[in-house]
């Protein structure tokens, strides 16, 4: 153990000879867990040197076949279907929950209690009231925490909130944003799972895609003053797989107007009704100077106008390829041009993390804190009260 650190080291990464070894213990093993431990692994040699190396401790599901082979496939130590065993081995010091989202409170709760780092998956909370509690938890523990919003860490993404701290924009007008899928539409089949359940999930588009837009808003534009929303949900009974129907209580779609405290205004609308989108998370910027579309189906791509530009016989939206080896992460991956994907996110994000945990440096604000999706969960709640009572709710955060 490295006395300066805490941590176990490792020899040959970094230029002074060293690097700490991070034990990372994963809650869930679906979509999430293999976008995770596919981040973990390429860390050590592509994000080189990394600020440590993620030790892949333990694994933890209920299905004990099923976690049993997630280990193997991924490379975990060992495995659990306990994850309270889980996060009390002393080899694990970090712990990546990304299981369902009535299992983000309690594990990343006890996490904090025993000192351990923590990464959770978004939404953070079911509810405002739900997530203010993980945030008092880590704070008191002095814990590192970030929520995985992963969008953040899209060198593009990266980009855009550079040239806005840069001033490059001037006052911002509108922000407006869409996050639609397709995958639940009836030609899919998809019957009665988690994500439907209002009791795990906490909500349906709103957390599922909402949530990634509406920080997106944060972090881009600032905090949010009010909103008028409406939720609605087009099939509420699906098939259950084991026999039987279930009724389906949180919301298929969404749409809300928003109000900045900057005096900015925006629209944001999720759907996973809408058909031939697959991943479609766009999103645009209008501001005094200039203005900024992003489309994440072309993640390394970017569309800006500049005002008065010239000459103006030219003057338009240009078309930029973010992959210069002086964009955001680009001198970690390939010559410009040679594109990467929506996966590396993961490997930016948790690099971003260890760093902060190994040098003390703090999440945000390009890390998303508990706090941030604290704040997200207030928007989200406050959308659905709007929806609810038919009238503009004010944000308290």
């Amino acid at each position: 153990m490295s006395e300066k650190t805490g941590f176990t080291t490792m020899a040959g990464a970094a230029s002074e000879g060293e690097v700490p070894e991070i034990g990372v213990g994963m809650l869930g093993y679906a979509f999430m867990g293999k976008a995770h431990s596919n981040a973990f692994k390429k860390i050590p040699y592509m994000m080189y040197p990394p600020p440590a190396i993620p030790a892949l401790a333990a694994i933890s599901g209920r299905n004990e076949a099923a976690v049993a082979e997630a280990a193997k496939r991924f490379g975990y130590a060992k495995y659990y279907t306990d994850w309270r065993e889980m996060i009390e081995d002393p080899a694990v010091q970090l712990l990546d929950n990304g299981g369902p989202n009535n299992l983000h409170a309690a594990p990343s709760i006890l996490a904090a209690e025993l000192g351990k780092h923590i990464l959770c998956e978004k939404p953070l909370a079911r509810t405002a009231e739900e997530a203010k509690i993980m945030w008092d938890a880590v704070e008191l523990a002095g814990v590192k925490h970030m929520v995985a919003f992963n969008y953040r860490f899209v060198p593009a993404v990266r980009l855009i909130r550079n040239l806005i701290d840069e001033g490059r924009l001037g006052r911002i007008y509108h922000f407006r944003a869409i996050y639609l899928q397709e995958w639940i539409m009836p030609h899919y089949g998809t019957p009665m799972i988690w994500r439907l359940d209002k009791d795990v999930a906490g909500s349906g588009a709103l957390g599922d895609l909402g949530a990634h837009i509406i920080d997106l808003a944060h972090y881009l534009v600032g905090g949010l003053k009010s909103v008028s929303g409406l939720t609605t949900t087009f099939i509420k009974e699906r098939d259950k797989a084991e026999g039987g129907t279930g009724v389906v209580d949180v919301d298929d779609a969404f749409a809300a107007v928003m109000e900045f405290e900057n005096g900015a205004i925006g629209t944001l609308e999720t759907s996973r009704f809408a058909a031939g989108r697959k991943n479609a998370n766009n999103f645009e910027i209008n501001g005094e100077l200039g203005s900024i579309r992003f489309n994440l189906e072309r993640m390394n791509e970017l569309e800006v106008f500049w005002v008065g530009e010239e000459p103006q016989s030219t003057q338009g939206w240009h078309q930029v390829l973010v992959t210069e080896g002086y964009h955001p992460w680009w001198e970690n991956w390939w010559p410009h041009g040679h594109i990467i994907g929506w996966e590396h996110t993961f490997v930016h994000e948790v690099t971003h993390l260890l760093d902060a945990i190994v040098n003390d440096k703090p999440v945000g604000p390009h890390g998303a804190t508990f706090e941030d999706g604290y704040r997200c969960n207030v928007v989200m709640d406050a959308i659905v009260e709007s929806s609810t009572s038919g009238r503009r709710v004010d944000i308290n955060y």
